[in-house]
């Protein structure tokens, strides 16, 4: 039976959970000194997301809209449209006012994709760089550039603070970016899949994918806010491991399967249990935000599975549906929740 419940309901017991907190707390003394060696910094010279204030001159809103919907998650089409990063504002424009700002890489990583086919994205001109934080692959993203840093290659490594690109506004959206909203798209993700470019050809043969692994289908997003304002508010004490284990339930659920790329690759988001490490693993209990993100990943022994279904949903917090409902992955029918459409497709596309 599915319930409805408040974060972190339906995991592990009280043992367990003090183990995971110890293990988190050990991993957060090295986290500590990793994050004082690679903050994250903001892509731009723009800074007035640090001002009291100052959020409408640092955010780009829709037209017509407020600063609100240049911010991350569920800000647009009345709560029901997912925006993955931050629309920054630009500082400075040539004499046709075109933006001219720099884009800078947000930390010490290597260049993995550069697109230079506008036409080809939303994103138009974009960039992504990887990073390693605290055994965490991060991957920062640059979207709407107007030009791409002259020699700027994949494989490429980068320094925090280096140039990468100039602001502007490409896009391949039907409402074209105007002069006033020029902005840099900037993410920071998770990566979901090595192979998604596999899962996409063979759930949707008749669409193309034009950017391969580096889709932006298979990078979800974190709020890059939170994670700049938390490091901006505690400096060294910032902690990206511990920001992700905080993250607010959406749904809780079981995945009949134990072998996926996203086990190796965040495999510091999996948290020990006895029963599973005596009995053997049969399946994966994940926590998903909002977003889709499974910040939390529990072994699961067979003993501890009831339903047979490759999934089973355990538990949803009704109060992060309604807070954050855009990314459809469970509905309501009735008195009973079950995985939507868009959330067997997550799963299908992070399981593959």
């Amino acid at each position: 039976m599915v319930t409805s419940t408040a974060r972190h309901s339906g995991g592990p017991g009280w043992c367990a959970i003090l183990r995971r907190r110890a293990a988190v707390s050990i991993l957060s003394l090295a986290a500590f000194s990793a994050a004082a060696q690679q903050p994250f910094q903001l892509p731009t010279a723009n800074h007035a997301l640090f001002e009291p204030g100052g959020e409408e001159k640092f955010f780009v809103g829709t037209t017509g809209k407020p600063w609100t919907s240049g911010c991350f998650g569920c800000v647009r089409s009345d709560g029901w449209q997912m925006h993955e990063g931050l629309d920054i504002r630009c500082l400075d424009r040539d004499k046709r006012g075109e933006p001219t700002d720099t884009v800078r890489a947000t930390a010490d990583g290597t260049v993995v994709y550069i697109n230079t086919r506008s036409s080809l994205s939303n994103y138009g001109n974009y960039i992504v760089v990887q990073h390693h934080v605290e055994g965490l692959e991060i991957d920062s993203l640059y979207a709407h550039l107007r030009g791409i840093q002259p020699g700027l290659k994949i494989g490429q490594p980068v320094k925090a603070g280096e140039p990468i690109a100039v602001m502007g506004r490409t896009s391949n959206t039907r409402e074209s970016i105007s002069k006033e909203r020029a902005h840099v798209h900037f993410e920071l993700n998770l990566f979901v899949n090595d192979r998604f470019s596999s899962w996409f050809k063979k759930t949707s043969p008749n669409e193309r994918n034009d950017h391969g692994e580096w889709n932006g289908q298979n990078l979800l997003g974190i709020d890059p806010r939170l994670v700049l304002m938390g490091e901006h508010d505690l400096g060294d004490k910032f902690s990206l491991l511990n920001f992700l284990h905080n993250q607010n339930d959406l749904c809780r659920v079981i995945v009949r399967k134990t072998n996926f790329p996203w086990l190796k690759r965040y495999a510091s988001l999996i948290h020990p249990n006895p029963v599973a490490e005596k009995e053997g693993i049969a399946g994966y209990e994940l926590a998903l935000n909002f977003n889709g993100v499974a910040f939390e990943v529990i072994p699961r022994a067979a003993s501890e599975i009831r339903g047979k279904g490759k999934y089973q949903l355990v538990s949803v917090n009704e109060a992060e549906y309604h807070k954050n409902p855009c990314r459809r992955l469970v509905v309501q029918k009735g008195s009973r929740w079950e995985l939507g459409t868009h959330g067997i497709e997550a799963l299908d596309m992070l399981t593959y």
